[in-house]
């Protein structure tokens, strides 16, 4: 059961398994992908192309460059800091203020979750209507109740005395 306390939300994001971590780093696909791939988000992966849709960035597109799982940041190419020193860093993005424009399909285990997430929306479960009337059809059968049993097996073991 998951918690609805704020304490042991954040001890469940900080201590998350890396496992774990991978399925927060999810971010919503563009329209176009929504309906090319059928799916509404799918977690970010280096190589994909995203746009920054929050904060003073926001409009910026680029290639996603590193996956920090244990900060929570994803980094992209072009997006970057100045220091006093004149050195550029990479300014780190949180993905759930991205969106994702370009997929990389490199990864074939990629591809396949694709095509499963994709076929799992289209696949509508049957009508309720439906299943009501298979119900219908199937009578059940009636259970004698304890007392005739006794009654039965009493009739025949005095039947079988005489």
């Amino acid at each position: 059961m998951k918690t609805t306390s704020p304490r042991k939300q954040r001890k469940q994001l900080y201590n998350a398994p890396l496992h774990k971590r991978y399925k927060m780093f999810s971010a919503p696909l563009s329209k176009e992908l929504k309906k090319s791939h059928g799916t509404n988000a799918l977690p970010v992966r280096k190589g994909d192309t995203i746009r920054v849709m929050r904060g003073e960035r926001k409009g910026f597109e680029g290639k996603v460059a590193e996956i920090d799982r244990t900060k929570y940041r994803i980094s992209i190419e072009g997006a970057t800091r100045q220091k006093v020193d004149g050195t550029t860093t990479p300014v780190p993005i949180h993905p759930s203020k991205v969106i994702i424009t370009n997929l990389n399909l490199d990864d074939k285990w990629r591809r396949e979750i694709l095509k499963r997430k994709g076929t799992s929306e289209k696949e509508k479960p049957p009508e309720k209507e439906e299943i009501s009337k298979e119900e219908e059809k199937r009578k059940p059968r009636k259970k004698k109740a304890k007392k005739e049993k006794k009654t039965l097996e009493e009739a025949t073991k005095k039947s079988g005395e005489k």
